[in-house]
């Protein structure tokens, strides 16, 4: 079973249909929505701040997701739309990735970044603290920059097929 931990008077959410691996890790201030998949040494870390996570999402396999402290100078929270797939070893700290997108694997998103509706951001890639990106854009690199427009094929092949895979493969694992 998961490690789930009430911190700070927060006790974690979690949706309807969620898979949780048995090392997980979810504490403190932290909503899940319905139908996602919380993989194998994911940390979702919300005993500083609030991190929420839509519908139909998937955190993989070594997920760092926190935030910085409601009582600092520049606090964040984060907030992760629906039908997003965080990859393995991502890191999310305090950033906003709303509906649609694919964060790819080892990248980082910092805090007060805001990740809009339908991108891909590239394995390893680097989102710098602030940074507001266009929609339906292809980011990669050391600081990340727009490297091209995601195209209908990229929507349909990469982004909405992977949220829909990984729905199965927490099937897999499920009591039955």
């Amino acid at each position: 079973m998961a490690f789930i931990k009430e911190v700070r008077g927060h006790t974690p959410q979690i949706g309807e249909d969620t898979f949780l691996a048995e090392t997980a890790v979810v504490v403190g201030d932290v909503t899940i929505g319905h139908d996602c998949s919380i993989w194998y040494n994911a940390v979702l870390r919300g005993d500083v701040n609030k991190i929420t996570i839509g519908d139909r999402t998937n955190i993989q396999d070594g997920v760092v997701i926190h935030t910085l402290y409601d009582g600092s100078k520049h606090p964040s929270q984060t907030h992760i739309g629906s039908d997003v797939s965080i990859g393995h070893n991502a890191v999310i700290h305090g950033a906003i990735i709303e509906d649609n997108c694919l964060i790819g694997m080892g990248s980082t998103i910092l805090d007060n970044a805001v990740v809009p509706s339908g991108c891909i951001i590239a394995a390893n890639a680097l989102v710098l603290s602030n940074s507001k990106l266009e929609p339906n854009s292809v980011y990669a690199g050391i600081p990340a920059k727009k490297v091209k427009e995601v195209t209908p094929e990229q929507r349909e092949e990469i982004i909405r097929r992977t949220a829909r895979d990984y729905r199965m493969y927490a099937s897999w694992f499920e009591d039955k």
